[in-house]
């Protein structure tokens, strides 16, 4: 890819992943996944009730984890964006009609709505598909209302379970589905943040399990769905671990900044 990635670039890979990227909804790495994501939320921002939350894209709305659901079900008013159209129209066709759900087609690096619009943002494993992430950051803190928060995941440079070597050989075998992808070090992202005007809260994570346990439930779901119930047994002690000890959680593979803006 060229260093300078255009935003049409973007937008055709993710068209073409969103029309054909199967869905991982219902695999126990993915039930997990959401219980993580629900903890961040129980944890840091419990009250939602009135809240414009925005999510800064749709893919677990139309292929994994469809947390916006839960949200929404918690009292907030919804809001998500995607470079994507066949994602965008795949998660609005989800969600329920009754559901106050708000979906449109956006960059996230130049989002499609006013300043202070939002209360609350999600963003989780999305900038790191951007060699250009800091625009993203800065879009986010423009649309966020003073007094908001921000939930920034990304995939964690030292996961003890390695998964960045892991992504890295995957790619270079052309065997990874995700485009491209940074890993950050906690300070980075941290000092991301700041850079952008955010005040930092806390840290946390999702997901305290080996990538290439992850892959292979998720590769099971998808070629043989019964077959999963080999890999849920294995995953069962790390839901166990993150539920039991919150440290840890900073050691998942999405270290986690929850941020403020001023």
């Amino acid at each position: 890819m060229p260093k300078n990635i255009k935003s049409q670039d973007d937008r055709s890979f993710w068209d073409w992943t969103g029309r054909t990227f199967p869905s991982l909804v219902g695999a126990p790495s993915t039930r997990y996944y959401r219980e993580c994501e629900q903890t961040l939320f129980k944890v840091f921002y419990p009250d939602l009730t009135g809240k414009k939350v925005l999510k800064t894209d749709l893919w677990d709305e139309a292929k994994n984890t469809r947390i916006l659901h839960w949200v929404e079900s918690q009292g907030a008013h919804v809001f998500g964006l995607d470079i994507s159209t066949p994602m965008v129209e795949e998660a609005q066709g989800i969600f329920d009609k009754k559901q106050n759900a708000h979906f449109i087609v956006s960059d996230l690096r130049q989002i499609a709505y006013a300043d202070e619009s939002f209360d609350m943002i999600y963003s989780m494993g999305t900038i790191e598909h951007f060699r250009d992430y800091t625009k993203a950051v800065a879009e986010c803190y423009r649309v966020l209302k003073p007094g908001g928060w921000i939930f920034l995941g990304v995939p964690n440079k030292l996961d003890p379970f390695l998964r960045p070597l892991l992504v890295s050989t995957l790619r270079a075998l052309r065997l990874y589905s995700y485009g491209y992808e940074r890993s950050f070090r906690r300070k980075a992202l941290e000092r991301l943040l700041e850079d952008a005007g955010f005040r930092i809260q806390g840290v946390s994570g999702v997901l305290f399990i080996p990538g290439i346990l992850r892959m292979l439930d998720l590769y099971l779901h998808v070629k043989f769905s019964s077959a999963t119930k080999l890999t849920a047994p294995f995953i069962a002690p790390f839901a166990w671990l993150y539920r039991k000890f919150p440290a840890l959680r900073r050691h998942s593979y999405l270290i986690t900044s929850i941020a403020q803006k001023p």
